[in-house]
């Protein structure tokens, strides 16, 4: 029997309560060097909401969990198919024609039974999102088109949370942190977007599977730096990876104060 069965309690609430008097969980010893314990207590009282469970989107979930993020909620209206596999972290041949983000709670939980998780299979628009969206403390967009990254922009600035932005083709891929009141994605996509050509990038130059592990794992630090308020974002910012020629370019917006 474990200690959260004997006091009938959720297992994040064991962790949350050994952290407070300086016992780690044997999960997060590794995490030591990298977080201090307060740090840790943080991320599990935050809230983070990924919007996409596919290549993005799972492996962030998969990071965010390992590190001890505590409440989650996955956002897909998605199932998996074969084509999948060749990237996608939650999918395997046992869940083909399964929800994405329910299959992305499940898997979570078994990752780490102290974080708490939510499926929502649905499509964000603004009359979804408040229900979905609005007690998360970071929202990532781990979409894969344009006019719907442009809805969840103006979702997250609606509601006033911070929107990490993540986007790859081929073995391209960028990311951006976005901060309500930031022109964000305005910056680097017209309005008008996807809707002349409404066929996405990666649908175009394929998806490689070892760009999204990339993006999304500067997502997750990127998540992990604005709920622990350390470090440097990539805020007014946009970092452009390029793979095959092993190229890291920073480009540089004027800041707003938002």
């Amino acid at each position: 029997m474990t200690l959260a069965d004997r006091y009938q309690c959720h297992t994040g609430e064991i962790y949350t309560e050994a952290l407070k008097i300086g016992v780690w969980p044997y999960r997060y010893i590794r995490n030591r060097d990298g977080y201090s314990r307060d740090d840790q207590l943080k991320l599990a009282g935050a809230r983070a909401a990924i919007v996409g469970c596919g290549g993005l989107g799972g492996t962030v979930t998969l990071l965010l969990a390992r590190s001890g993020v505590g409440f989650l909620t996955l956002v897909d209206y998605d199932v998996f198919d074969e084509t999948n596999l060749n990237r996608q972290a939650l999918s395997g041949m046992q869940n083909m024609g399964t929800s994405k983000s329910e299959t992305g709670r499940k898997m979570t939980l078994d990752i780490n039974p102290g974080v708490r998780v939510r499926s929502e299979q649905v499509k964000i628009d603004e009359e979804s999102a408040p229900d979905v969206l609005s007690d998360a403390d970071v929202i990532v967009d781990a979409l894969d088109n344009i006019p719907d990254r442009l809805v969840l922009q103006r979702v997250a600035r609606n509601l006033n949370i911070p929107l990490v932005h993540g986007a790859l083709a081929g073995f391209n891929g960028q990311v951006m942190t976005i901060l309500p009141g930031d022109p964000g994605l305005e910056l680097i996509y017209p309005s008008d977007a996807g809707k002349k050509d409404p066929e996405s990038p990666e649908a175009i130059m394929g998806v490689p599977a070892i760009t999204p592990s990339v993006v999304a794992s500067l997502q997750a630090m990127e998540v992990v730096k604005i709920l622990l308020d350390r470090g440097q974002l990539l805020r007014n910012k946009l970092i452009y990876i390029d793979l095959e020629s092993s190229r890291f370019n920073i480009m540089s917006f004027p800041e707003t104060t938002g």
